[in-house]
């Protein structure tokens, strides 16, 4: 069934309340969750009443800005927007919202992070008025943008492990403080995907887990942290981006569920997240054909934006789009007419256009055209606005940069996130080997980016063991250097299903000594079919410090692993199931 338009079609409105009930979040009256005008409506008419048609139009889009300074000139602002500084971005092209990324120049350090926030919203201030959300992907574990000293917190998978929705309640404010205290206001998380496809290139630890009802929980968790905050949270990816073997950052990824498997898999967590007062969603750059037949992908799918998302599931705040330059919704249409399509299936914000002037100038000729109609045009500004004043950016959207250093990364918030990280561990096999006792020798090793190794071995010293690094080594010279110790404790990291063939071989090395070997995976936790007969392996969803640490505590027995696996793990060869979900010895 292609029709998702009646009552009787999957998750209805009168549905909403009961899910809710159902996974354990709290049914509050409908008004109480309305991400619409509300108190703010009057206001709402008054600033929409004087704004210009280029001003309308500029407020559905996100810009990318280069520089680390508002007024400092940038040759790819020049080619991508067709302005030299990201305050002429905003000045000339009206845009309501900016995204920060380290690779733009954005992010270098929390006290030029403020800065830039403050200038930005400056000159907003100066071209009418309307304050800026400024954004980022600040989902942390993996999707970390915010630098140092922002608290380095475990990820979603990490959190579905633990199953406690006070742990992701509390990584939620975290996020939401620090990124207000820079000057940013809105955090493009939660991951709302259910991940149940282990070869999901994309997903994988960002996600919560393989679980409906648990993810639905933990994301609505998040979502309350973060805009307790008065951070803005996006749910990401609608209609639910877990199934697909391939990224739509570089293709069209289709996911066959039919409507029944879509209500029990994929949309609860949209569904929670609504509930909450969620202030936007983020579409999924992936093509539905049991909602959308056509073709098109879930961004340009009036079907699944307007039919299911706003009339079936009463969605009353913001949708933006995932980033415009990405392959994945540049298969059908031009560069002007994505955006176009965006806005006619439902969208209001449109996110990274590749070329910030020429997607503008083609909405400017479908408005001119009759195409999109004023009244359409202003509904998405309505739900703009409304976001801004909800959060309070018309009041006051500049901040202390002075403060920044003190208020990101308090040792408050780096002991919850410890916490987190110790909760997440999960113990997944072990041959009656842990905990290590005190004066153990350990090697460390495997793979881990910079410093990772030395963190795990201080902290394995802290606690009594005798730990020694041997970074970037080769089969060959791992397994020499465990023939001096008592034990190695060996690390890969995956992004998908399969390990990396050398970091299998390192393993296969160190196991072929004699020498007990601990392994514990960094990211996916899947690498354990695949590396052998390790002694003990235990699984860290990321490679932050603190979960480098869990693992330490963990072989010195400080840790008690109580995480268990949000996703199931298949066999090597993916024709059975090795550990189901929920596994995890103590």
């Amino acid at each position: 069934m292609n029709s998702t338009n009646t009552p009787s079609a999957g998750l209805t409105r009168r549905g909403l309340g009961a899910l809710a009930m159902a996974s354990g979040a709290v049914a509050l009256p409908a008004a109480a969750h309305a991400t619409g005008g509300g108190k703010h409506e009057g206001r709402i008419e008054e600033l929409l009443a004087g704004m210009s048609l280029a001003q309308k139009i500029g407020q559905l889009f996100v810009a990318v800005g280069y520089g680390a300074s508002a007024d400092a000139p940038h040759s790819s602002n020049t080619t991508s927007a067709g302005v030299d500084t990201i305050a002429e971005i905003v000045r000339t092209h009206h845009v309501g919202g900016l995204i920060y990324f380290s690779w733009s120049d954005n992010l270098q350090d929390v006290q030029q992070v403020a800065a830039l926030s403050n200038d930005a919203q400056a000159a907003a201030r100066a071209s009418g008025g309307i304050p800026l959300v400024i954004s980022t992907d600040e989902e942390r574990g993996d999707i970390t943008r915010l630098p140092a000293p922002a608290t380095p917190l475990p990820g979603a998978m990490a959190l579905g492990a633990t199953g406690s929705r006070h742990h992701a309640r509390t990584a939620g404010g975290i996020v939401g403080s620090e990124l207000r205290t820079c000057g940013i206001d809105q955090a493009f998380a939660p991951v709302a995907d259910v991940n149940i496809e282990a070869r999901n290139p994309v997903i994988g630890v960002r996600s919560p887990g393989a679980e409906p009802e648990a993810v639905s929980r933990l994301v609505a968790a998040q979502i309350a942290g973060l805009q307790r905050e008065d951070c803005s949270a996006a749910a990401k990816h609608f209609p639910g981006h877990g199934d697909t073997a391939t990224d739509s950052h570089v293709g069209l990824p289709v996911i066959d569920h039919t409507r029944a498997e879509l209500d029990e898999i994929d949309l609860p967590p949209f569904c929670a997240a609504i509930q909450e007062g969620v202030d936007a969603i983020m579409t999924a750059h992936i093509v539905v054909p049991e909602l959308d037949d056509s073709g098109r992908p879930a961004t340009l799918s009036a079907p699944i934006l307007t039919g299911l998302l706003r009339e079936e599931l009463g969605y009353e705040g913001v949708i933006v789009t995932d980033s415009l330059a990405m392959d994945g919704v540049r298969t059908l249409f031009e560069d002007d007419r994505v955006p176009v399509e965006a806005i006619l299936a439902g969208a209001d914000q449109m996110l990274m256009p590749p070329d910030l002037a020429v997607a503008i100038g083609g909405v400017r000729e479908a408005v001119a055209a009759g195409e999109i109609t004023e009244e359409r045009l202003d509904a998405s500004v309505r739900r703009i606005l409304a976001q801004k004043l909800r959060r309070g950016l018309f009041e006051d959207a500049s901040v202390d940069p002075r403060r920044a250093l003190e208020r990101v990364g308090t040792k408050h918030s780096r002991r919850a996130a410890q916490k987190i990280a110790d909760d997440s561990i999960t113990l997944l096999t072990d041959q009656d080997t842990l905990p290590l006792a005190r004066g153990t020798s350990v090697l460390v090793t495997g793979e881990a980016t910079e410093g990772r190794l030395e963190t795990a071995a201080e902290a394995l010293s802290e606690q009594g063991l005798e730990a020694t690094t041997l970074a970037g080594a080769t089969a060959v010279q791992a397994a020499a250097a465990a023939q001096d110790v008592e034990a190695a404790l060996v690390f890969t990291s995956s992004t998908s299903f399969e390990t990396p063939a050398a970091q299998v071989e390192l393993v296969a090395a160190l196991v072929a000594t004699g020498t007990p070997v601990l392994h514990a995976s960094l990211h996916n936790p899947y690498d354990v079919v695949h590396v052998g007969d390790v002694a003990a392996s235990l699984a860290a969803y990321g490679d932050s410090a603190c979960s480098l640490r869990a693992v330490a505590g963990a072989v010195a027995g400080s840790v008690h692993t109580t995480g268990r696996l949000p996703v199931p793990i298949p066999t090597a060869d993916g024709t059975g199931e090795a550990f189901p979900l929920g596994h995890g010895l103590r």
